[in-house]
């Protein structure tokens, strides 16, 4: 059998592929463009433990305060010709180039412009969008398709592994009905596969023949036939497929390809398949038998009879989940371990009331009063707006050494709550009381120990009108003042509804107070049991008692994604389990997030980057650091170190940060690279690595904490487009005198000489 030689095929290949990407670029844009808008109530509350029933939609309009400013949004939304809306964008990116909407305005313009097929200026818009909002796999999907169009090969591939990814983490966007979601999440990782196969294939043929040609194409193969699986009907990627293999000179499977193509009714694609399939005839020994006609006719007989092969799972074997052994157990051979980890943060999230656990003023600066707000100014100090008429609404007292709350009802009465139980320890102390039925429930104002004052925490971190942000709703005892609903998934260890798999406050039980050993490590009963019988056993790093030393820096995070990953969408397991895994496999969940563009913008900076430290895990997810260099909370942290009161954030190099950052970019570590990375005399702030890339911008327990976007370098455009209050610079916080102009030019002159 006579194989087609590869200039033919490229030459095809590259023929083809002006026309390949139009449908597809449609598709995509239309497709994808339903799932901006919703007209409903409001934003997901910030800081609240989310599940599926509990998710809300909401308007992005409803976000924007300028009346105007609104109805150019809506008008904008409101047009389908796609040149009338790359108009009306440009309209409303001129007039309003600071708004908090600029990603979803970008990205209409970007999809306008597909549409239009203006692809490097759809691009431009692409780019200006995922720079505010990364994870959009609705824009990347098309956005990708358009650089493989235009020959951007690895910009290509880089988006749709992007957004391969985010179409694996993120849950369907609220504005999709559930029924709907499966068949378009397939189409848009389809269309991911469908790029990566075009690509490959196009490298592959660009290649001489050899082992990394054929390594190419078979990779294309494999890509393409993802896409089919997961995109049955999709003619163009049977066509592509037919491409691959005749390159590969599977010529056979290449007809069979080809005429799952030409049995379509893409007028685009039809006749294409019956050229290929006509030179395959006319190079078989076929030709000598039978007609071309025949030949088609066997073909599609062939078609119809032949199922398509599904590709592999690389599912890993699951091992049978254990029972757990509690803390105590692990306390029996591991005490230095154990003791270190008592005196943690995460030991002490939540704990029966002892004397020595109250930080506190229950003794002088003991009233709260409604009627003001306080806001943390970017020195580190609180702004206090107080209204003009206040009113007590609780006292904080002592009764018989006991700490109790004094709280002040619609009525005008006191009643008196007992503490029970604290709830954090390091920077701020929330407190809670058991109510005779048996539910806990926590009292609206926090003590925070940085400022040594009262606060309602939940009004300076919540969007305007939440239940638990009003204090006055406290005598209601419901579930917006729960303890259990609100705070337990986070707070305590193995939370099951022993109900069912509801969220029900009177079903939620717990396992032990605050963090425990087996949160992290899994549940080690069989290892406790191996241990004491002395009978070792063989296992993976990640089935439990978890190895952190070995295990991927994916299934690190993971791991603490439990409790710090804001976004993540809660399901119960079969047992009742939140927190934990009760099925087969990892003991751990691995959660779907909700897609941020709806949560309040109360939770991002204009220019994209998280406001709130509830977000921290999906700050380290958007770096460099983590998604190229692997690098995991295990990075910088270790949770078991000594010393915790002088060391509240387990850092592993306190006394030595640039370490942290060393570990990797090791041509840094002497002191003369420093300085002239940095353009800072050694040991000054400016000479710290996370001073100018982790600047402390994210609003945590009333101070600043650290970015986790680890690659975050100071951009002056977005300071000088957004001002220092909607986009903090690093080098601004330091040099307060100085402006975004400055900066500007301060960092040309680095560039210049360098």
């Amino acid at each position: 059998m006579q194989v087609f030689r590869p200039m033919t095929i490229r030459s095809r290949v590259r023929c083809f592929s002006e026309q390949l990407q139009h449908v597809s670029l449609a598709i995509a844009a239309v497709a994808c463009l339903g799932l901006l808008l919703s007209f409903a109530v409001r934003a997901q509350d910030s800081d609240a433990v989310i599940t599926d029933a509990g998710r809300k939609s909401f308007t992005v309009a409803d976000e924007i305060s300028n009346k105007d400013e609104r109805k150019a949004f809506v008008e904008l939304y409101h047009k389908k010709d796609p040149a009338q809306q790359v108009k009306l964008a440009e309209d409303f990116l001129a007039r309003y180039p600071d708004s908090r909407v600029l990603a979803q305005i970008d990205e209409v313009a970007a999809k306008a412009e597909i549409q239009l097929g203006r692809y490097r200026k759809a691009l431009e818009y692409a780019k200006k969008s995922l720079r505010l909002l990364p994870e959009n796999p609705s824009l990347i999907v098309p956005m990708a398709n358009v650089q493989a169009k235009l020959g951007l090969t690895d910009e290509a591939q880089r988006s749709a592994h992007h957004a391969l990814d985010y179409l694996q983490r993120f849950a369907r966007p609220v504005t999709v009905p559930s029924r709907k979601w499966p068949r378009l999440r397939d189409q848009l990782k389809a269309s991911c596969y469908f790029v990566l196969g075009r690509t490959q294939l196009l490298q592959g043929l660009k290649s001489p023949p050899g082992k990394d040609r054929t390594q190419l194409l078979n990779q294309s193969l494999e890509s393409l036939a993802k896409a089919e699986a997961l995109n049955p009907d999709d003619a163009e990627i049977s066509y592509l497929k037919g491409l691959s293999l005749l390159a590969l000179g599977q010529n056979p499977s290449a007809a069979l390809s080809f005429a799952r193509a030409y049995a379509s009714e893409d007028s685009a694609i039809k006749p294409r398949a019956l050229e290929e399939l006509t030179a395959i005839y006319r190079t078989s020994s076929s030709k000598q038998t039978i007609s071309l006609q025949t030949y088609l006719k066997d073909l599609r007989a062939q078609v119809k009879s032949t199922p398509r092969r599904h590709p592999p799972s690389k599912a890993r074997s699951k091992p049978e989940l254990r029972r757990y052994a509690g803390s105590q157990a692990c306390r029996q051979c591991h005490s230095e371990v154990y003791d270190d980890w008592s005196h943690t943060g995460m030991a002490k999230m939540f704990r029966p009331y002892e004397p020595q656990n109250i930080i506190g003023d229950f003794k002088h600066n003991d009233v709260f009063y409604t009627g003001g707000d306080v806001t943390l100014k970017r020195d580190g100090e609180l702004q206090t707006t107080q209204a003009k008429r206040r009113k007590p609404f609780a006292k904080m007292v002592m009764v018989h050494g006991r700490p109790y709350f004094q709280i002040r009802g619609s009525g005008g009465g006191w009643k008196r709550y007992r503490v029970d139980y604290t709830i954090g320890s390091k920077w701020e102390q929330a407190y809670a009381t058991q109510l005779p039925n048996g539910e806990i429930h926590v009292f609206p104002i926090q003590y925070n120990l940085i400022h040594h004052r009262w606060v309602n925490f939940w009004r300076i971190i919540d969007v305007q009108g939440s239940e638990r942000s009003n204090p006055e709703n406290w005598e209601r005892l419901d579930t917006s003042t729960n303890y259990k609903v609100n705070c337990a998934v986070c707070h305590t260890s193995q939370l099951r509804d022993t109900k069912g798999g509801g969220f029900a406050a009177q079903g939620l039980e717990f396992r032990e107070p605050g963090i425990d050993c087996e949160m992290c490590h899994g549940p080690s009963a069989r290892h406790v049991a191996s241990m004491k019988q002395g009978k070792l056993y063989s296992k993976q790093p990640i089935e439990p008692p978890v190895d952190f030393t070995k295990i991927t820096s994916k299934q690190f995070v993971e791991i603490c994604s439990q409790c710090h990953m804001q976004s993540a969408i809660r399901e119960p397991g079969p047992h009742g389990e939140w927190n934990y895994s009760g099925r087969s496999g990892d003991f751990f969940n691995h959660y779907l997030q909700r897609p941020y563009d709806e949560f309040s913008q109360k939770a991002f900076y204009r220019d994209g980057r998280f406001r709130q430290t509830t977000f921290i895990v999906e700050s380290l997810m958007r770096s460099e650091c983590y998604q190229q260099g692997h690098a995991s909370c295990g990075s910088c942290h270790d949770p078991h170190l000594p010393h915790f009161s002088s060391n509240k954030t387990s850092l592993k190099f306190l006394n030595n940060p640039n370490r942290m950052c060393t570990q990797c970019h090791i041509q840094f570590k002497s002191p003369a690279q420093t300085v002239q990375h940095t353009h800072h005399i050694l040991n000054s702030k400016g000479s710290l690595c996370v001073n100018c890339h982790m600047p402390p911008i994210m609003d945590s327990l009333l101070f600043w904490a650290r970015t986790h976007r680890i690659d975050n370098i100071p951009d002056p455009k977005m300071t000088l487009r957004f001002g220092k209050k909607d986009s903090p610079n690093a080098c601004l916080l330091c040099h307060t005198d100085k402006d975004a102009n400055w900066l500007a030019a301060s960092l040309q002159k680095w560039k210049v000489k360098r």
